[in-house]
């Protein structure tokens, strides 16, 4: 007869995040009877099991760790005839089989010994039978009434079908002592794992308490992955929080795998507790986990977070996988980080991974929210040649980074490759992307043709497409045509928002001897806004009622529009000689932090920022600096040696080159000593000697431009 013996394996189901939850696991693991000696290597653990020149019989040691069992066939009964049993042993050669990969368990079934081992005949005989108690124990009655612990085990690890394991899992109960039902249990909890049905792994679950069987580790752990691998985290934090509850503490390996599943749900506190210790106690941290704990620091905006996990995982020796390098990625595209996004990604090639269409959108992304053109183009067209498809989000990003940036000639190539690729057609944001970009470049008939073209395409005009129409006519004074978008608006039934209204401010801020109709429009869309602008326009003295209205106004407009509106209505102020009421807007500014940073001191330079003004906020801004000025000299403080007005290089392509040109002209006007700096464009620059002269010499106040 030929020697045989039992074998045990540590392998786990490669689908799940989660690493095998404790070497208990061994105790119930992948039972086989075979006649070849096979070698398992598992990270430090290390099997050897060899054929025996005697049979022995097999003692009940499956609940103890790390025992390696040996027994010859157990099956007598002269009703099953096992053609392994009555052979020579086939080989004596000893295999070596890495548990953690794919295809071991596939082998393992795939095995002729073990297909056509008495046991696993039974198996699948259980398999395919009907589900009902008498079929299922019609077959299992052929091993009679002594059935040993670990036949039952490797019947049931072999089955696939976890529904009739069950009605087996009775019939054991009754030849089996009790202190061994928990061992069949967390075996059949495996089938309903390796199916992914969590639902009946929790019936199961509350079967067994039922029947006054108490969960172990082993019970715990292979449900919480299998919640895992129907991805419910939440489930899995759930019944990792109930194992206190029945007596059980999780180990390492488990511990480990639930930082995971805290990241998973957000509960960042939880993951990184967790994570601290696994560091400090030298835990074993899986890839996966590191993945997570990047996505959620990358989600809740801590991109800082997600470089400091990537850095430990090369401390800890972990290799990042593409998940890795693309959740990365993708934390780098949401935080406008576009020059770490080309540095992990070169490093990612450089390790000798090839980037799939996630790393590829992940890039795109990074490059189009920072505004970095050139890259972005290269990645498109990398895209393009390797026939990777690319889809309306990823289009409609390089159309937005082109308006922004205003290049007009990618923008059109790239539309007209989308509409001839044939799987991918514009929709409205595309068309709200384009239409943006031209009303900023106050192309208008290239932006009428391409309004024409999303209409004759099914799309209605929304909010936004309607803003950047009037944006681009008021801009262009065309005030019969910002009447006409605004009756169309109105018509359509959409509610005009805080931009649009500020666009609407900004047309009538491009007329202002011209309100009548514009401010119409405005008392309609806005009514808090409409009640300011007849304020203004009637010149009232009353500053301190003037500053309460648009106290109110501006507390109640989304704060993206904030800076822009006190632009426009300071513009209107300078504009209809209201120079009071212009000064009370840039004070309400500066309170509501609506403008911050504008001034800046230190011990050899005083500056001014007008970066992000409008004109006339600007000048309004600087006359109260050099009134601040004088005002300090007066006091008897002595000015730094150095003075400087920053109004912004004006190299953007959208960027409104108005401002340096203008204050050029104005300083020169009140024949101020700040002159244009040689090497740091948008600069004026004075000496503290020069500018305390001429402060001496000027008025008490600056009047502005009219």
């Amino acid at each position: 007869m030929a020697k045989s013996y039992l074998l045990i394996s540590s392998s786990s189901s490669s689908s799940s995040p989660y690493p095998p939850p404790s070497s208990y696991a061994l105790n119930y693991r992948k039972s086989i009877s075979i006649t070849i000696s096979i070698s398992f290597s598992n990270s430090s653990r290390h099997f050897k099991l060899l054929s025996f020149s005697a049979p022995h019989r097999l003692s009940p040691l499956l609940s103890k760790p790390k025992t390696l069992l040996q027994a010859t066939n157990t099956l007598q009964d002269t009703k099953l005839d096992d053609p392994v049993a009555k052979s020579p042993s086939l080989s004596k050669n000893s295999i070596w089989v890495n548990p953690k990969s794919p295809r071991a368990k596939q082998l393992w079934k795939n095995s002729s010994h073990v297909m056509s081992s008495p046991l696993t005949k039974l198996s699948k005989s259980l398999d395919s039978c009907n589900p009902t108690c008498e079929h299922v124990s019609e077959i299992l009655n052929v091993l009679g009434d002594n059935i040993l612990e670990r036949d039952a085990v490797i019947i049931l690890d072999a089955m696939a079908n976890p529904y009739n394991a069950l009605l087996a899992v009775n019939h054991f109960k009754q030849k089996i002592k009790p202190s061994s039902h928990v061992i069949l249990y967390n075996v059949t909890l495996k089938l309903f794992r390796e199916v992914k049905d969590f639902e009946g792994a929790e019936k199961l679950f509350d079967e067994m308490l039922q029947r006054g069987v108490h969960p172990n580790l082993i019970t715990f752990s292979t449900v919480i992955s299998c919640a895992s691998m129907c991805s419910l985290p939440h489930k899995a934090v759930k019944w990792f929080e109930m194992m206190p509850s029945f007596g059980c503490e999780p180990d390492n390996n488990l511990s480990s795998s639930m930082i995971y599943a805290y990241a998973r749900t957000g509960n960042a506190d939880m993951a990184l507790k967790l994570y601290d210790r696994a560091k400090a106690e030298k835990w074993h941290v899986d890839t996966v986990v590191f993945s997570g704990l990047i996505k959620m620091f990358g989600m809740s905006g801590n991109y800082d977070e997600c470089l400091n996990v990537y850095n430990d995982m090369k401390v800890l020796g972990a290799k990042p996988n593409l998940v890795t390098y693309n959740a990365l990625l993708y934390a780098m595209g949401r935080a406008k980080r576009a020059r770490e996004a080309k540095a992990i990604y070169e490093e990612m090639i450089n390790n000798g991974l090839s980037p799939t269409w996630p790393t590829y959108a992940a890039l795109l992304q990074a490059y189009c929210r920072a505004r970095f053109i050139k890259n972005a183009m290269r990645v498109y067209k990398e895209m393009k040649e390797k026939g990777k498809d690319i889809d309306v989000v990823l289009y409609n990003m390089l159309f937005d980074m082109c308006a922004n940036v205003g290049c007009v000639d990618e923008a059109v190539k790239i539309f007209e490759d989308m509409k001839s690729s044939g799987t991918c057609r514009p929709d409205k944001f595309t068309y709200a992307s384009l239409i943006n970009m031209y009303s900023c470049l106050s192309k208008i008939s290239e932006m009428e043709a391409m309004f024409n073209e999303m209409m004759e395409s099914g799309f209605q005009p929304d909010v936004i497409v309607l803003t950047s129409l009037v944006h681009c006519y008021g801009k262009a004074k065309r005030t019969e045509d910002v009447v006409k978008i605004f009756n169309q608006l109105m018509d359509l039934g959409i509610s005009p928002d805080g931009r649009f209204c500020d666009c609407l401010l900004y047309a009538m801020s491009q007329v202002p001897k011209e309100p009548g109709k514009l401010a119409g429009c405005i008392e309609k869309a806005n009514p808090m806004l409409g009640s300011v602008l007849r304020y203004l326009m009637k010149k009232h003295e009353d500053g301190e009622h003037f500053r309460k209205e648009a106290l109110e106004l501006f507390n109640s407009t989304e704060p993206d529009v904030k800076k822009s509106m006190c632009n426009c209505l300071i513009d209107l102020c300078v504009n209809l000689e209201v120079p009071d009421r212009a000064r009370d807007l840039l004070d309400l500014g500066l309170t509501l932090r609506i403008y911050t940073d504008i001034q800046s001191r230190s011990q050899d330079k005083w500056s001014l920022h007008l970066k992000r003004l409008s004109v006339g906020a600007a000048l309004t801004a600087l006359g109260v600096w050099i009134n601040d000025l004088s005002k300090a000299l007066e006091s008897g403080e002595e000015l730094p040696p150095l003075l400087g007005i920053n109004t912004g290089h004006g190299k953007h392509r959208l960027s409104d080159k108005v401002l340096p040109t203008v204050f050029e002209s104005y300083l020169k006007e009140l024949k101020a000593p700040f002159h244009k700096a040689a090497n740091n464009d948008g600069w004026f620059l004075s000496t503290s000697e020069a500018a305390t002269s001429w402060l001496q010499s000027r008025g008490s106040t600056v009047a502005l431009p009219q």
